[in-house]
């Protein structure tokens, strides 16, 4: 797998993510296309820029890790996480079927790369906040991500972890809103407003930034001060667009859990590229 810090380079892994992602979910006729493809840019620069991973070391202590607290963005994480090797690039196209290793959420024991289980929303944080005392305990100071949607924002669950991180002084926590203001059920200012998001982060003790998150350029710089900041846990509030990169997607509540047909995908992938 090669790192690299190139824009173009990390903007074309992200247009093969996107096309992986949409072809997997028309195959298995279910999943969740808008929020995983809000979510590429986020995932391609982690795994392909600035995490310590290696699908040859998958289970050494001395990794950074990432926690998908919005489990049912799955087909974003597996396609990156075959595209960088963790298992082969033909294993996405039985996602969510029998006996598959990729289940509709993220699940540990069956998929390699998978850290931890996740997809009862509001409980990732709190996982990740775990893995980074565990971490704490063995002296290993790697970096625990961990990305969560806004409307899943909502869940008390997701407050009392991020007391638990300030409290803690989590300095090796990085964390996510993938700020793309839908949820299932329509908008979420409309469903349960979250706002102000970076003032109440900031109330519980988190060095917060706001960025947009489809820029490499502004991720890398948010993830590297991010890193720095060694006394508190960091939140990144990536600013992004539900459906990303296919136009009849973005933006509408209805491709949070729909599945596109053969026509549909015929004229997204034609957006990508796909002749």
């Amino acid at each position: 797998m090669k790192k690299t810090d190139n824009v173009s380079e990390l903007a074309e892994i992200a247009r093969q993510i996107r096309i992986n992602v949409l072809k997997m979910i028309h195959l298995a006729a279910s999943g969740h296309p808008g929020g995983s493809l809000s979510a590429v840019e986020i995932l391609v620069s982690l795994y392909f820029s600035k995490m310590n991973h290696s699908p040859s070391h998958s289970k050494t202590d001395k990794r950074d890790k990432f926690v998908l607290s919005k489990g049912h963005g799955a087909p974003v994480l597996y396609s990156v996480l075959a595209k960088c090797g963790y298992f082969p690039e033909e294993e996405l196209w039985t996602l969510r079927k029998f006996n598959s290793t990729l289940s509709g959420h993220p699940y540990a024991p069956s998929t390699p790369g998978v850290e931890i289980t996740t997809g009862s929303l509001g409980q990732g944080l709190s996982q990740a906040n775990g893995l980074a005392l565990a971490g704490r305990l063995n002296k290993d100071d790697s970096i625990v991500y961990c990305l969560m949607g806004d409307g899943e924002t909502q869940e008390g669950q997701i407050w009392e972890a991020a007391m638990t991180a300030s409290h803690y002084k989590l300095g090796t926590m990085v964390a996510f809103i993938d700020n793309n203001e839908l949820q299932i059920d329509g908008f979420v200012r409309d469903i349960m407003g979250i706002e102000p998001i970076a003032k109440k982060w900031e109330a519980f003790g988190w060095h917060v930034q706001e960025i947009d998150g489809h820029d490499f350029g502004a991720i890398s710089s948010a993830i590297e001060k991010a890193k720095a900041e060694k006394e508190r846990p960091s939140l990144i509030k990536c600013r992004t667009v539900k459906g990303k990169g296919v136009s009849f997607m973005e933006n509408l509540a209805k491709w949070h859990g729909t599945a596109p047909n053969a026509d549909e995908l015929k004229k997204a992938l034609a957006e990508l590229g796909v002749a």
